[in-house]
C-alpha cells in the first residue's frame, strides 16, 4: 500500500515540478542565472534518460522522492531567497551566489555520474551549502560547517566557497577526512601539508599501518616528505627512518616489532643480511612468526607482520626462493639426499613453514618428500601434535588442506592420539563463518574432495552438520549459510544421487551445452595465455603443432596465432606467442591481442592458462567476463579463485592441486577442442572417464600420479561452495 500511494505521489510530484511558478519576481538582469541553475536541473533529470521532472538515483521510491524534492524545489527555494536577501545588496553580490546554487546543483551531478556521492545525501549537501552561503553573506569562516559533514558533501562545498575566510582551514579539515577514508595515499598527498600541526600524527598512524611506505619516503631525506618523518619523535617512526639509510633494510623490517621492545637489536641482525646465512635468515623469520603469532591469537597484531615485506611477506618469498624452487629444479634427482639438501638444515618447524608458505609453488614430490624429511625431523617417536603446539597451531588449517591434497593427511593424524586428531578435525571446520572472508571455508571444501578415508570424511561431515545446527541455535544467519553448503556439497559427493544444480540452485557443474559457449555467429572462441619463460617456449611449438590440419587452419601472426576448424562446429582460438617475458613482449602480445579481440568483437567463451600459478593473476586481471570454461594449472589457492567467479560467476573451472604439465594438458585440451568442434553438449564425466583411462595406461608414473591431482568442475569442492554462497548472498 505505501508503495502504490508514493508511487502516486511520484507521478503526480513529476508533473508539477516544473510547472510550478515563482512566485519572486526576478530582475531581467539575473532572469538568465536562473535560467542556468535550471538548465543544471534539466541535465541532472535526464541523466536516467528521462526528461521527467523526476530524479530515478536508487531502487527505492522513497528516495527518488525526496532526492527530487531536494534537487528541484529546494533549490528553486535557495535561488529566491537569493533575490529577497537584503544582506546582498548588489546585482553582482546576488549574481554570485545564483552561480554558486548552479555551481551545487552541477557539481552534485558530476559526483553522482562519477559514483563519487551517495545520492540519498543530497538533503545534507544543500542544508550543509545554505549554512555555509549564509555564513558567507556575515563573512564568517565555513570550516565548522565542512567540519560537520563527510567529506564528499564538504569537498563539493568548499570547493564552491573558495573566497571564504575559512577555506585555507577547510582544506585541512577536508584533507584528515580524505586521509580517514584513504590511509594509503597519506604519504602521496601530504606535502601541501608538512607544516600544520596534524601532519606528525598522520606519519605515526601511517608508520603503525605500512612501515615500508614510510621507509621509502625516508628514503629520500632532503625531500618535505622525507624531513617530515625524520623529524617525527615516536619511537616506531624513528626506528622506521633510521633503517631507510641501512643497507638492505626492507630485510629489517619484518623484525620491526622485536626491535622496538629491544628483544632483538638490528646490529645483531646484520649478521644475515646481504651475504650473510640464508638458512639462519630464515630461521629467525620463523621464530619472530611463531611469536608474532602468540600476539595475534592474543587479538594484538604486530606492526610488521602483514603487507608488503612485512614477515609473512618475506617468510614466503625466502620459503620458495631458497627452499622450494632448489627442491622443485631437482625433481628429476633420483638421490634424496642431494634433491632434499636444501632444507636437510632446517628442524621439523621450520619445515611445517616450508610447506605452508609454498602452497602454490611445490610440486607434488618435493611436498611429499619435505613432509617425509619433517616427519623424521621429529625424532623416533615423532608427535604431530606437538609440531602444532610448537607453531602455536600458525596455519594449521592451511596445512591440513595441503596434507589432505597430497594424501599426507592420515598419515598425520596417525601420528597423534585419537582423541586430539578429533578435537584438531573440529577445529579445523569451526569458526569458519568468523574470519574476514571465504577463505578457510572453501579450504575445508577443498579438503574434503581430497580424503579418501570414508572415517574421517565421516567425521567431517558430521562435523559440519554439528556446527550447521549451532548456527541455527544462535541464529547466526552467515554460519547457517556457510555450514548449510558445506553439508550440502559434502553429501553430493558421497551421493551422485544428489544434483548440486537443484539442490544448491546454482548453474550445471556437471555439463555444458553447446549453445551456452556460441555466440550470436555461432563460433565458440577461445583465448589462451602464453607466457615468454623456458616453459612456455617449450610448449608452445608442441600445442600449435597439436592441431592436426584435417580439422583446423593455423595462421601464424606477429604476436599470437589464430587456430580455427574447417569442419564441424566454427571453434576459433586465438593464442599469444610466448615472446620474451624479460623483455615484456609476451605482455604486449597479449594487450594486443585482447584489443584485436574487443574491435572485432570475438568473445571468449573458453580461457586457457598455460603458464605457472604466479602468472595466474595477470591472466585474470586480462579475463574476459564472457569465459564459462577456464581451465588452469595450479589455481593459486583461493584469492585467485574467488577473483575468477568474481569475473566469470557461472565458469566450469578445471584445475589442479599441483603446477599443470604439458604432457596432461595437451590431452585435455585436444579432447575439449574435438568435442566443441562436433556441437554436443560437454559432460565432464564423459570426459574425465575417456581420460582416466587414457593416462592409466601411460609408462610413465609421473604422468599417472600428475593426472590424479587434476579437478574437474564438478569436483571442485571449493569453486562450488563459492558460487552456492554468493548465490545465496544475493538472495538474501
Amino acid at each position: 500500500m505505501l508503495k502504490l500511494f508514493l508511487l502516486s505521489l511520484l507521478s503526480i510530484f513529476s508533473l508539477t515540478v516544473f510547472a510550478s511558478v515563482d512566485t519572486v519576481k526576478v530582475p531581467f538582469a539575473r532572469i538568465l542565472f536562473h535560467d542556468k541553475i535550471a538548465n543544471e536541473q534539466k541535465l541532472l533529470d535526464k541523466d536516467d534518460g528521462h526528461l521527467d521532472g523526476m530524479l530515478k538515483v536508487s531502487a527505492n521510491d522513497e528516495i527518488n522522492l525526496q532526492v527530487t524534492d531536494i534537487m528541484f524545489r529546494r533549490i528553486n527555494e535557495l535561488a529566491d531567497s537569493v533575490e529577497v536577501n537584503n544582506k546582498i545588496p548588489s546585482n553582482n553580490d546576488k549574481v554570485r551566489y545564483l552561480v554558486f546554487i548552479k555551481d551545487l546543483v552541477r557539481d552534485f551531478r558530476m559526483a553522482y555520474e562519477a559514483k563519487e556521492i551517495n545520492p540519498a545525501l543530497a538533503g545534507l549537501l544543500v542544508d550543509n551549502f545554505q549554512k555555509i552561503m549564509e555564513a558567507n553573506i556575515d563573512t564568517l569562516s565555513m570550516a565548522p560547517y565542512i567540519a560537520q559533514v563527510p567529506y564528499e558533501i564538504g569537498q563539493i562545498n568548499a570547493d564552491i566557497f573558495k573566497k571564504n575566510i575559512g577555506y585555507n582551514k577547510s582544506l585541512s579539515i577536508l584533507y584528515l577526512k580524505y586521509c580517514g577514508l584513504h590511509p594509503d595515499k597519506v604519504l602521496s598527498t601530504i606535502r601541501p601539508y608538512v607544516n600544520e600541526s596534524f601532519a606528525d600524527s598522520l606519519i605515526t598512524a601511517t608508520t603503525l599501518r605500512d612501515p615500508v611506505q614510510v621507509y621509502d619516503y625516508a628514503s629520500a631525506v632532503n625531500s618535505p616528505e622525507g624531513q617530515l618523518i625524520h623529524r617525527n619523535t615516536n619511537a616506531t617512526v624513528k626506528v622506521v627512518a633510521s633503517l631507510s639509510q641501512t643497507p638492505n633494510a626492507l630485510f629489517y623490517f619484518p623484525f620491526l616489532d622485536n626491535i622496538l621492545s629491544k628483544k632483538i637489536t638490528i646490529d645483531s641482525i646484520k649478521k644475515y643480511i646481504g651475504d650473510g646465512d640464508k638458512v639462519d635468515y630464515f630461521k629467525l623469520l620463523v621464530k619472530t612468526e611463531i611469536g608474532y603469532n602468540l600476539r595475534l591469537i592474543s587479538k594484538d597484531t604486530p606492526i610488521a607482520m602483514m603487507g608488503t615485506n612485512g614477515l609473512r611477506d618475506v617468510l614466503q618469498k625466502k620459503a620458495i626462493e631458497d627452499f622450494i624452487t632448489p627442491i622443485n629444479e631437482l625433481h628429476e634427482q633420483t638421490n634424496l639426499n642431494i634433491r632434499m639438501k636444501a632444507i636437510e638444515p632446517l628442524t621439523a618447524e621450520e619445515i611445517y613453514y616450508v610447506l605452508v608458505m609454498g602452497e602454490d609453488d611445490i610440486y607434488t614430490s618435493s611436498y611429499k618428500y619435505a613432509f617425509d624429511r619433517m616427519i623424521q625431523k621429529m625424532g623416533p617417536t615423532p608427535r604431530s601434535d606437538q609440531l602444532l603446539i610448537n607453531v602455536n597451531m600458525d596455519y594449521f588449517k592451511k596445512f591440513i588442506k595441503m596434507a589432505a591434497n597430497f594424501n599426507q593427511l592420515n598419515t598425520f593424524l596417525n601420528l597423534m592420539p585419537k582423541e586430539n586428531s578429533q578435537a584438531l578435525m573440529k577445529g579445523f571446520v569451526a569458526n569458519l563463518d568468523n574470519t574476514g572472508s571465504l577463505e578457510d571455508a572453501v579450504d575445508v571444501a577443498d579438503s574434503y574432495s581430497s580424503i579418501k578415508d570414508p572415517g574421517l570424511l565421516k567425521t567431517i561431515l558430521q562435523n559440519v552438520k554439528d556446527n550447521e545446527q549451532k548456527s541455527i541455535a544462535d541464529g547466526n544467519t552467515k554460519g547457517r549459510i556457510i555450514y548449510g553448503l558445506l553439508k550440502t556439497i559434502f553429501e553430493s559427493a558421497n551421493d551422485p544421487s544428489i544434483d548440486l544444480t537443484n539442490e544448491i540452485g546454482i548453474p550445471s557443474i556437471y555439463s555444458v551445452a553447446d549453445s551456452v559457449l556460441a555466440d550470436d555467429s555461432g563460433r565458440i572462441i577461445q583465448q589462451v595465455f602464453f607466457y615468454g619463460d623456458a616453459d612456455g617456449k617449450k610448449y608452445f611449438p608442441d600445442f600449435v603443432g597439436s592441431f592436426s590440419p584435417k580439422d583446423w587452419k593455423v595462421t601464424m601472426q606477429k604476436e599470437w596465432v589464430e587456430i580455427k576448424s574447417i569442419r564441424g562446429k566454427k571453434v576459433w582460438i586465438f593464442a599469444n606467442r610466448p615472446l620474451d617475458n624479460d623483455t615484456n613482449l609476451d605482455d604486449s602480445a597479449q594487450i594486443h591481442l585482447n584489443r584485436y579481440l574487443y574491435k572485432n568483437d570475438l568473445e571468449p567463451s573458453v580461457v586457457i592458462h598455460r603458464g605457472h600459478s604466479y602468472w595466474l593473476p595477470r591472466t585474470i586481471s586480462r579475463m574476459p567476463n564472457t569465459a564459462k570454461i577456464i581451465v588452469l594449472g595450479s589455481c593459486g589457492g583461493y584469492k585467485n579463485l574467488n577473483e575468477i567467479l568474481d569475473i566469470c560467476p557461472d565458469a566450469h573451472i578445471i584445475s589442479t592441486k599441483e603446477i599443470g604439465k604439458g604432457d596432461i594438458n595437451k590431452p585435455i585440451l585436444n579432447y575439449l577442442n574435438q568435442n566443441l568442434i562436433s556441437g554436443d553438449r560437454l559432460v565432464w564425466q564423459d570426459m574425465w572417464y575417456t581420460l582416466s583411462k587414457y593416462f592409466a595406461a601411460d609408462t610413465n608414473k609421473d604422468v599417472r600420479d600428475s593426472w590424479d591431482n587434476y579437478i574437474p568442475p564438478y569436483k571442485n569442492l571449493g569453486a562450488i561452495f563459492i558460487k552456492a554462497y554468493n548465490k545465496k548472498i544475493e538472495q538474501q
